[in-house]
């Protein structure tokens, strides 16, 4: 059983190009699944001894330990693709986890900011204008502060310009930009390629976070991250999380009620697109979405807006 599972991590790797992120959730899930058919003392059962009802003992263990539901359906998807895949390479006859079913997830509409906020949003994160550093001393804290928020503003703005997944932000290298088109080269889900332009206004935060980059690697010396495009003070690669919470920390300073994340500022861009015309198709394409039903997701978004409008403007509504 274990060496299965190593067998289909290897595919996931080499044959269906996964991503670290899926890759490591993949794991994470079987190898509970592997622990719960074989706890201490007890001999993992053959594959082909797996049943549909060790798998739903499994769920009910799960729901036991009140775990989400989205949690709950993942680990099943996992273990759903592990059979499919030691079917076809003949391990096994049957795929039984197909005859468990999914828990029911309730359908999320995500969270909505207008044009006009997020505008007022990103024009408020501004920094004052600072002089060139001298490589001989260190920036204050203060300075070092402004520094950093010409760069959370360019993180931002490309967020959001460009409609990009926070790892493909943090994935972002110098070679994958072309200032003069502004043009990206994105690494998207399974390694696969896309080309998406972004905006005059992220473009002026790149340009004034040019030199904080700058600075921030003269400091950093050989330790740096020299392809990266943004970079944290210590001058190696930003983290999703690092994202993470510098949004969060933005968004507690204009509003504290915004519930505002960087796959909000994703939404956002699809969303407006789609309100002010542009093609669901156009939009997929920009995602990087493999499915259109995906993308369609935003114009569910869009329709509860009209919705609300109606019910507010119409005088028999």
């Amino acid at each position: 059983m274990k060496s299965a599972v190593e067998q289909f991590l290897n595919y996931l790797r080499s044959v269906r190009n996964a991503s670290p992120h899926t890759l490591r959730n993949y794991e994470s899930d079987l190898a509970q699944f592997l622990a719960f058919l074989a706890p201490p003392g007890v001999e993992a059962p053959a594959l082909q001894d797996v049943s549909h009802l060790l798998i739903r003992e499994f769920i009910a263990h799960l729901h036991d330990h009140h775990l989400e539901r989205s949690s709950i359906a993942r680990k099943l998807a996992a273990i759903r693709s592990f059979f499919k895949f030691a079917v076809r390479e003949g391990m096994v006859v049957r795929n039984p986890a197909r005859m468990v079913a999914t828990p029911k997830l309730a359908k999320r509409i995500p969270s909505m900011f207008s044009a006009e906020d997020l505008n007022t949003f990103l024009d408020g994160v501004v920094a004052a204008p600072l002089g060139p550093l001298s490589s001989r001393r260190k920036p204050d804290a203060a300075e070092q502060n402004q520094l950093l928020v010409k760069r959370d503003r360019a993180i931002l703005e490309m967020l959001y310009a460009a409609g990009l997944r926070v790892s493909e932000l943090t994935g972002l290298n110098l070679a994958d930009m072309d200032r003069k088109e502004l043009m990206l080269r994105v690494l998207g889900k399974g390694n696969k390629e896309r080309i998406v332009p972004y905006g005059s206004k992220a473009e002026q935060a790149l340009e004034a976070y040019e030199p904080v980059r700058s600075a921030i690697l003269r400091k950093a010396k050989s330790r740096g991250d020299y392809q990266a495009v943004f970079l944290n003070h210590h001058g190696t690669r930003l983290t999703s999380r690092s994202v993470a919470r510098i949004l969060k920390k933005y968004a507690r300073l204009f509003n504290i009620n915004w519930d505002l994340h960087p796959h909000s500022l994703r939404h956002a861009f699809a969303t407006h697109l789609l309100t002010d015309g542009a093609d669901l198709r156009a939009i997929q394409e920009l995602l990087g979405h493999s499915s259109l039903s995906t993308t369609q997701r935003y114009t569910q978004v869009s329709i509860r807006q009209l919705l609300e409008v109606y019910d507010k403007a119409h005088p028999r509504a």
